[in-house]
């Protein structure tokens, strides 16, 4: 797995419109970030490396809906952490959740499988409900990409709501 040496600079070229206007918005907001170019990471243990070139740990962001596609969650929980739908729909009170479409993920977060993260919400449609998990939280780094499968970033977990307050969202903290 490729991981670049930890850059506190913008990629030189962007790769979708997500991530531009991701580090356009951290830029604006004036927060700082250590980051890494990668391979394409998939699965969080192609994550392992990244993780120690950023000295954190990358939380795994899973995009769900509900049976008929009408509600929307983008959930981020420790990386390390197993994810079961029933104790998900159980904390919010909602029946039979499952993954989105890979199609739904890049029209509606600008990304591609791989690329999930809250830093999506500068695009995200409003019915888009954003949830983490409490043990987040307890780190003071928040790892994720920055909206591509192969960039990843270190900030800080108060930035991140920072972030999503700037963009207009609100977001759910539930224990699972």
């Amino acid at each position: 797995m490729y991981v670049s040496e930890p850059k506190t600079d913008i990629p030189a070229e962007f790769k979708s419109p997500l991530q531009e206007a991701v580090y356009k918005k951290l830029a604006e907001l004036q927060i700082s970030f250590r980051r890494v170019d990668t391979g394409d990471a998939i699965t969080m243990d192609d994550c392992i490396a990244i993780n120690r070139a950023l000295d954190m740990e990358t939380v795994k962001t899973i995009f769900l809906t509900n049976r008929q596609q009408t509600a929307f969650y983008l959930f981020v929980t420790k990386g390390d952490k197993p994810f079961v739908t029933k104790d998900f729909g159980r904390a919010l009170g909602v029946s039979r959740v499952s993954f989105a479409p890979a199609d739904m993920l890049l029209a509606m977060l600008g990304t591609p499988v791989g690329g999930a993260t809250a830093l999506s919400a500068i695009v995200a449609p409003q019915e888009v409900r954003f949830v983490f998990d409490s043990e987040v939280l307890s780190h003071p780094y928040y790892g994720c990409t920055d909206g591509t499968p192969n960039g990843y970033m270190r900030i800080t977990v108060d930035d991140v709501f920072r972030y999503l307050t700037a963009c207009g969202r609100q977001w759910e903290i539930v224990d699972l």
